[in-house]
């Protein structure tokens, strides 16, 4: 029963990181459209991602590109977090016209190992390629062949498991990124702006904290109530209407994209769409 037990362990472990993978892919698509939409382009296509090797991956674009390194690190790090095999990886960005490494940096489980240099200088427009080379995770990332041809090891392993008490298994935090990408909008909750278009509007103090609660979960009802006990409740005091005033200003900020809308769920709240 045991070596039947650790077979199906095995052939799950592998369709599992089947879907991790195929589910890595995805998000590195998104990053390319992300990146598109940030540099103005909301009409071009991210070209189909390339797995170059095993733990390498390449994101390229129909056509050329502007990017900010800050707002690529941010993005890189925002949707990486979903991703469970992920964790060191090094991102270099390439210019197809002479193979040269146009930006680069490296992203570690340990933050103090972060390796980042020359943000806020803005790229020029050029047919960039983004490389992202993943640090391999072990067992996760080995084939399937020596997965499954080290059953008897995995048999032992299983029976000394089955003896020890299994510990909890804490669930992995998603680090916190002090600029969020809404569509083509950079929100940066630490300073309490936007950009927009390369315009700055500053945000006051509630605004911030209520689109932060929209933007920690886009395309998802947010309960009015929930808005209202997050933000007022600590002060005190909760008003309905100050809750519709500050929704209607927080429209007015962002109508300069046509792509993100805060739409009312009747009945029930709001909620922050961004169009893809």
């Amino acid at each position: 029963m045991l070596i039947i037990s650790v077979t199906s362990i095995a052939f799950s472990t592998v369709d599992s990181d089947d879907f991790a993978i195929a589910r890595r892919e995805v998000l590195l698509r998104r990053i390319g459209h992300e990146l598109l939409l940030q540099s103005g382009d909301s009409t071009s296509r991210v070209l189909p991602v390339k797995n170059i090797d095993e733990n390498e991956y390449q994101i390229s674009f129909e056509n050329k590109l502007t990017f900010l390194p800050d707002s690529l690190i941010n993005v890189t790090q925002r949707l990486l977090a979903k991703d469970p095999l992920a964790g060191d990886y090094v991102v270099k960005v390439l210019n197809a016209e002479n193979s040269s490494v146009a930006y680069g940096y490296a992203i570690a489980k340990n933050k103090k190992d972060d390796i980042i240099a020359c943000i806020g200088r803005k790229q020029p427009e050029a047919p960039y390629i983004i490389s992202i080379k993943f640090k391999p995770q072990g067992i996760t990332t080995t084939k399937n062949g020596y997965l499954l041809g080290s059953l008897p090891f995995l048999a032992f392993v299983g029976f000394i498991f089955l003896r020890s008490v299994k510990p909890e298994r804490s669930s992995p935090q998603v680090p916190y990124v002090g600029i969020i990408t809404l569509g083509s909008v950079l929100f940066d909750t630490i300073n309490r702006t936007l950009q927009i278009n390369g315009k700055t509007i500053e945000l006051t103090g509630t605004e911030c904290r209520v689109l932060h609660i929209f933007a920690s979960s886009p395309n998802e009802t947010v309960e009015r109530s929930r808005l209202q006990k997050e933000i007022w409740e600590d002060e005190g005091v909760i008003v309905g209407r100050s809750l519709d005033m500050f929704i209607s200003k927080l429209r007015k900020r962002l109508e300069s994209d046509p792509n993100i809308k805060i739409s009312v769920v009747r009945g029930i709240g709001y909620k922050l769409e961004i169009l893809r």
